[in-house]
C-alpha cells in the first residue's frame, strides 16, 4: 500500500467519525503505480520479488511482476549473477552469500533502473527458545523469549527477528543492541492466553504448535525502514538509488531456532521477568 492510500484512509476515517451528516464528495489525488521491490541474499541462495502498488479503490493485489532484468553483484568477488523468475514470479539464483562481501541489486525494468547495497554480517547465535506464563489482569499469557548473541565490542547494531507460527508468519520485530547485556539481547513475544476460547486466531497457540524464530543482523538503514512499517503511516525511507521505488534489499546470515508449544509444560515467568514483559509490550505497542 502506497503511503497517499494511507494518507486517503485516515482522511476518510476522520470525515466519518467527525459526525458530519452531509455527503462528501471526497477526492484524492491519482498517481502512477509505483515498483515495489524486495531482494535477500542468504546462504540458501538469492530471491527478488517485484510488484506494484494498488490504487485507491481496488483489492489489494500482490501479482508478481517478470518483465523485468535483474542482476544481483558480489562487489567483493566481482561475481555477477544473472536472475530469472520461477513459476511462482520469483527472481532467483542457487548461488549462496558469503558473510563478510557485500552485494548490490540492480534492477532495470520499463526504461527504468534501480540499485542497492547490502553488507552481509556474521550469523548470531540463538539460545534455546523458552516459553513462560506471566498473568495479566485478564488471563495468563504465554510469552516466548528470544535471547541472542550481539558483539559487545561494537555498538549501533541493528536485527531483525521473525517468529512463525507452523511455517507461517506470526510476527515480527527489529532491534537494536541498546538493551544488549553482557553480549546478550533478551526479546519476549506475548502469544497465546490460556483460555483460548477468549483468544482469536491471529494469536492463539494450541499444544503441538511449532514455533520457530529467526533472527539477522541487518544494516541501520533496514532497520529504519522495519521501523517506519511499523508506524503504519509512512512507507519507510527510500532505500534504492536511481528512480523511485518502495521495498528493500538485505543481505543477511539468518540463524533460526524451534520450540514445540505445550501448554502444561511452561512454567510461570518471576516478577521481575513480568514487569519486563510490560516494558516490552509498551514500548513495541504489542498486541493485546
Amino acid at each position: 500500500m502506497s503511503r497517499y492510500k494511507i494518507y486517503a484512509i485516515s482522511a476518510m476515517f476522520i470525515a466519518i467519525v467527525s459526525g458530519c451528516e452531509k455527503e462528501l464528495d471526497f477526492k484524492y489525488k491519482d498517481i502512477g503505480l509505483i515498483p515495489v521491490i524486495e531482494g535477500v541474499v542468504t546462504c540458501d541462495g538469492i530471491a527478488v520479488s517485484i510488484t506494484l502498488t494498488t490504487p485507491m479503490g481496488e483489492p489489494m493485489g500482490h501479482v508478481r511482476r517478470t518483465d523485468a532484468s535483474v542482476m544481483v553483484s558480489d562487489i567483493t568477488s566481482g561475481k555477477v549473477y544473472a536472475l530469472h523468475p520461477d513459476a511462482d514470479g520469483v527472481f532467483r539464483s542457487s548461488e549462496s552469500g558469503v558473510v563478510g562481501n557485500v552485494y548490490r541489486l540492480s534492477v532495470e525494468r520499463g526504461g527504468e533502473s534501480y540499485a542497492a547495497e547490502s553488507p552481509m554480517f556474521a550469523p548470531v547465535e540463538i539460545e534455546p527458545l523458552e516459553f513462560g506464563w506471566i498473568k495479566m489482569p485478564y488471563d495468563y499469557v504465554a510469552v516466548l523469549q528470544v535471547s541472542f548473541s550481539d558483539d559487545e565490542a561494537q555498538t549501533g547494531e541493528c536485527y531483525w527477528i521473525r517468529v512463525y507460527r507452523n511455517g507461517e508468519p506470526y510476527a515480527w520485530r527489529a532491534v537494536t543492541d541498546n538493551f544488549a547485556v553482557a553480549g546478550r539481547i533478551d526479546e519476549m513475544f506475548m502469544t497465546s492466553r490460556k483460555d483460548t476460547d477468549a483468544e482469536d486466531d491471529a494469536d492463539v497457540l494450541f499444544d503441538g504448535d511449532v514455533m520457530s524464530v529467526s533472527v539477522a543482523r541487518i544494516p541501520r538503514r533496514i532497520y529504519d525502514y522495519l521501523e517506519a512499517l511499523t508506524g503504519g503511516g509512512s512507507n519507510g525511507p527510500v532505500v534504492f538509488e536511481g528512480d523511485y521505488c518502495l521495498g528493500y534489499f538485505l543481505a543477511a546470515s539468518v540463524t533460526s531456532e524451534s520450540i514445540v508449544f505445550r501448554s502444561g509444560e511452561i512454567a510461570e515467568f518471576s516478577e521481575d521477568t513480568n514487569n519486563y514483559v510490560g516494558k516490552t509490550k509498551s514500548r513495541y505497542e504489542y498486541q493485546e
